[in-house]
């Protein structure tokens, strides 16, 4: 569903990752597809992180027909620890080296607290915190003598919950909690961590969202963000540019935790 025009063709961009190399999870559709691109965009060798093989392969043929480099897709289960370390082994086989780890795979469960079944909140905190500690602790061990950046893909129901996202909220929460901690003991390594903090984003998984899907809860246009937006919130701080700041966490949100 869009919300508004799409927006233009990009001009060329600085080559902020000029030679480096990235993971994306969730890098086959929505805020992780966005990523990917723009970091390849911005000269990086991206690997596209998913557990939908299908659909990584239809966004890897994707990047080529618009002239991106050709990224690697890696079907992955972020919550499985074997699966993860193919991952990042898989990178530096094919790029030779590990700069960034996007961790943006997400799942959110829609029910109370009294109805949330212990499935679903173990396969949250397994996808949400889970996977980003174990692609953060594989990357402290992998990347080289140069550093890099560790960008979380966060959420405002970090800071602001709401009836039927107990278990994506407490995995949100707990996700800023890691991007300190990984702050803390990444510094002497080189790795710098920060975590984006998304609003309102056009995506499947707002669409999905049983209140907004049934017209209950109503979001004006002008508050819901595009992919992009966060995609350039997340490359900023994957950049040189930000080489001073790590242990943040950047609203990209459109204003909306300030208003409440």
């Amino acid at each position: 569903m869009a919300t508004r025009p799409a927006e233009p063709p990009q001009a060329p961009i600085a080559a902020r990752f000029q030679g480096r190399a990235a993971i994306v999870t969730g890098g086959s559709s929505g805020i992780g597809l966005a990523t990917a691109r723009r970091l390849a965009r911005e000269g990086a060798h991206v690997v596209l992180v998913s557990r939908d093989a299908a659909q990584l392969r239809e966004a890897a043929a994707d990047f080529v027909s618009d002239g991106l480099p050709e990224p690697l897709p890696q079907p992955c289960d972020v919550g499985e620890e074997q699966q993860i370390a193919a991952a990042v082994q898989a990178c530096i086989e094919r790029f030779g080296r590990l700069d960034v780890v996007v961790n943006n795979a997400a799942y959110m469960p829609h029910a109370n607290l009294a109805a949330l079944s212990v499935a679903d909140f173990e396969r949250t905190l397994r996808i949400n915190l889970l996977g980003p500690f174990l692609f953060t602790r594989h990357a402290f061990e992998r990347m080289g003598e140069e550093g890099g950046a560790i960008v979380n893909v966060a959420s405002v129901h970090a800071y602001m919950a709401q009836p039927g996202a107990a278990a994506y909220a407490s995995s949100k929460a707990a996700m800023l909690a890691l991007t300190r901690a990984a702050a803390i003991e990444g510094r002497s390594r080189g790795i710098r961590a920060n975590a984006v903090v998304p609003g309102a984003v056009d995506t499947p998984m707002l669409w999905s969202n049983p209140k907004v899907a049934s017209g209950e809860e109503k979001l004006n246009p002008a508050d819901i963000g595009q992919p992009e937006d966060i995609a350039a919130a997340v490359a900023w701080l994957a950049s040189p540019e930000a080489r001073f700041v790590t242990g943040a966490a950047l609203a990209a949100d459109g204003g909306r935790l300030a208003t409440l």
